[in-house]
């Protein structure tokens, strides 16, 4: 499966979107391999065909998790076989139920939020069942209340609460609707960006679509019955925007005389958008001074959905200067290490991997395959569900903890904010990391998402062609972030509108407080 459908099927499925997005970034941080291509999906089933799809595929996403996901094994995460066992019993109650495509997406989405792992699960392949619906009106999370972001006329007013549909909180129909039905991690960022789907309907037969809706209007109060329609195009990108708005190509831009603003909408980058952060990324190595002497830096995380980090690792280089980048990160991962999964498969598929890999390829992962495999084989013969990396961090001395040290580029102190999309997760979280090293770093925007501590992912195909696995073959232990913990800013941005307008004002108003 390639990120690029990966992606898409995030757009299509509203109720899946969290998971494909996060997996989206984590599968992006693996190189190609030249694996079997995944049976293709039928252009039509019946309503039996489809339950027994159901039924199979949950079943062998229980075992291929059980066997291979360091999660089952792993002390420290000592709930996830228990809600393993969860999600099979959920979503195979479902699964029995299945008469259509939609009723098949539902079950394994189903699976994914009994399984409460975003790196665990199922993704499913681009095979949206029904065309989305919507009432006609977009609404954005904001704080802890939902508002209407956008609708056509006869819709409630723009900037209206919504209270309840049909006598339940909207939270308590988000939670049913939407979060039952698709990966959450920790902390309220999922809310900004996937509680607004509880007004898309995608066919979910499982659920049921709210009818009447109280809206909350300066003071007012109204009742309005919903008349769900088509949803088009332009209809979808208001959804996207309601909670990135409207985001920036990558590069440098100085929206007023002493401000800089950094755009880093993605880490999976195409070749234009390569382009554009290697002339970024040159532009401030050749022009540190303009940004020294700068009133703020902007780096702007709107619209990233993680993939590789390295992207921001080099903007964060380039600006507060790279031996003293390094030093902090090696003082701040210094007791992190990573542990593979010694099962049947993760070592047949590492021994595959070392097999197909060109010498440049695997240069770049910074391992050798066929030692880890031989590592992992040993381990599984001595019974131990851990294979310990082999590579070792060198200590850390005191000239590491320094400051600065002579032959450092001048301090880059000058203050820095750093936007923050409620979907950010993986590489946009390990960005965060790094931004955060620094005193002079503030985060602006919404609650982050969280990650789990599962990394090395592959994806395998399930035999219906209709979705597959996601397996990974390691755990880092001790990293500085836990699997649990999300980044809260210091400026939260309630505006409806996410826009570069809206940003520049509350960074205006913190620059004349500091």
């Amino acid at each position: 499966m390639s990120i690029a459908s990966v992606k898409k099927s995030a757009r299509s499925f509203g109720v899946c979107s969290w998971l494909a997005v996060t997996m989206a970034g984590a599968y992006a941080q693996a190189p190609a391999l030249r694996s079997p291509a995944a049976p293709a999906a039928a252009p039509t089933m019946s309503a039996e065909q489809w339950r027994q799809a159901a039924v199979a595929d949950v079943e062998a996403a229980y075992l291929v998790t059980l066997d291979d996901h360091p999660g089952t094994v792993d002390p420290a995460n000592p709930d996830f076989a228990g809600n393993l066992e969860k999600a099979r019993e959920g979503a195979q109650l479902l699964a029995s139920k299945v008469r259509d495509g939609a009723g098949y997406a539902a079950a394994l989405q189903h699976f994914n939020a009994l399984l409460g792992d975003g790196r665990a699960g199922v993704v499913l392949k681009d095979m949206p069942p029904a065309p989305p619906r919507w009432p006609g009106f977009i609404t954005a999370w904001r704080g802890d209340n939902m508002f209407v972001a956008a609708t056509t006329p006869g819709g409630p007013a723009v900037g209206a609460r919504i209270a309840d549909c049909d006598g339940k909180p909207i939270a308590q129909l988000v939670e049913t609707n939407v979060f039952g039905f698709g990966q959450r991690s920790g902390g309220t960022g999922p809310w900004w960006s996937f509680a607004p789907d509880v007004f898309i309907d995608q066919g979910n037969p499982f659920i049921t679509l709210p009818v009447q809706c109280i809206f909350i209007d300066e003071g007012r109060e109204s009742r309005l019955t919903l008349s769900w329609r088509p949803m088009d195009e332009a209809a979808q990108r208001l959804r996207d925007d309601s909670f990135n708005g409207v985001t920036q190509p990558p590069g440098v831009s100085t929206p007023r005389y002493g401000l800089h603003w950094f755009a880093l909408p993605t880490f999976q980058p195409n070749d234009t958008e390569r382009a554009a952060y290697v002339a970024m990324l040159a532009e401030v190595q050749a022009n540190r001074q303009r940004y020294l002497d700068a009133n703020a830096v902007v780096i702007d995380l709107r619209g990233n959905q993680g993939g590789d980090a390295v992207w921001a690792m080099n903007l964060a280089r380039a600006l507060w200067g790279e031996s003293r980048v390094n030093r902090r990160l090696k003082v701040a991962q210094a007791r992190q290490a990573v542990m593979w999964r010694a099962s049947f498969g993760n070592i047949a598929y590492t021994s595959f991997e070392s097999a197909q890999l060109t010498d440049k390829e695997r240069s770049a992962l910074g391992y050798d395959p066929a030692a880890i495999a031989q590592g992992m084989l040993a381990a599984q013969s001595r019974d131990e569900k851990f294979y310990p990396d082999p590579a070792r961090r060198a200590p850390v001395s005191d000239s590491d903890r320094a400051e600065n040290l002579p032959g450092d580029p001048a301090p880059f102190t000058k203050p820095v904010y750093v936007v923050v999309p409620g979907q950010c997760t993986g590489a946009c979280l390990e960005a965060l990391d790094v931004f955060s090293l620094f005193s002079n770093t503030r985060l602006i925007g919404a609650p982050s998402a969280a990650d789990s501590s599962y990394t090395g992912i592959r994806l395998e195909p399930l035999k219906s062609g209709l979705a597959s696995v996601i397996v990974p073959s390691k755990v880092v232990v001790n990293r500085p972030r836990s699997a649990a913990t999300f980044y809260t800013p210091a400026i939260v941005v309630n505006d409806l509108e996410w826009s570069q307008r809206a940003f520049l004002k509350a960074i205006e108003a913190d620059l004349v407080r500091r």
